[in-house]
């Protein structure tokens, strides 16, 4: 059956750890990280962090999720995506990172201990990407495009279907503070088809629209912006 999806504005969502400064101008919401905010628990690096920066609304079973931004990151570590949390010891973001030189695209799953599953995609650097989240039975599984090329699935990951979640837009800085972001008014909430390896949405020609403009606004600046469609 077709999911159901979820609106992610500010006036629907909740914030997990509010950034510093986080505003409405216009139709923009503009953000900056604080100074290494991150999401990790334990493994390798024997730490835990729970602050990086995430606005969340509910994510029950049957529903899909979509975040789209562009990003043109820096610093290593510097991150956005999309977020799903049912509470501090088990959560999963997806999206793009900074690492060895080069942009990523990964997830991380954490069930106590986090685990990093990741791939290089230089290509994907400064233009649009959504990261898709669908919630089916016992499961969520985790697509992401660049503009219009295909989905790729990314992460098929276990979540028990009485557990209570909630999903939407993060940003980090772990190694830095004041990654800015500024994210588009959302799109309205709307019933979402099956996925299909050629399916696209309405809503993709409204990422390529708000990436090409705020491209032009915050050229020469590290940057994100997210809009859910």
């Amino acid at each position: 059956m077709p999911g159901r999806l979820l609106d992610a504005t500010e006036r629907d969502g909740i914030w997990l750890n509010r950034p510093p400064d986080a505003r409405f101008e216009g139709a923009e919401l503009l953000v900056t990280t604080a100074r290494e905010s991150d999401f990790w628990r334990t493994t390798s690096y024997g730490f835990v962090r729970d602050s990086g920066h995430a606005l969340l609304t509910p994510f029950p079973v049957g529903s899909t999720v979509e975040v789209g931004f562009v990003a043109a990151f820096e610093e290593l570590y510097d991150q956005a995506g999309l977020f799903i949390r049912v509470d501090p010891r088990t959560w999963l973001k997806a999206g793009i990172e900074q690492t060895d030189g080069a942009p990523h695209l990964g997830a991380v799953v954490t069930h106590g201990q986090s685990d990093w599953s990741l791939a290089p995609v230089q290509d994907w650097a400064g233009r649009p990407v959504t990261v898709r989240a669908s919630r089916t039975g016992d499961a969520v599984t985790i697509r992401a495009r660049v503009a219009r090329e295909p989905w790729r699935t990314i992460r098929l990951t276990p979540l028990a279907p009485d557990a209570v979640a909630t999903a939407g837009r993060f940003a980090c800085s772990p190694q830095r503070a004041g990654l800015p972001c500024a994210s588009p008014a959302s799109p309205s909430a709307r019933p979402t088809r099956p996925y299909t390896p050629n399916h696209w949405s309405a809503s993709s020609s409204i990422v390529d629209a708000c990436g090409a403009g705020m491209a032009r606004r915050y050229q020469g600046r590290l940057h994100c912006w997210w809009i859910s469609v």
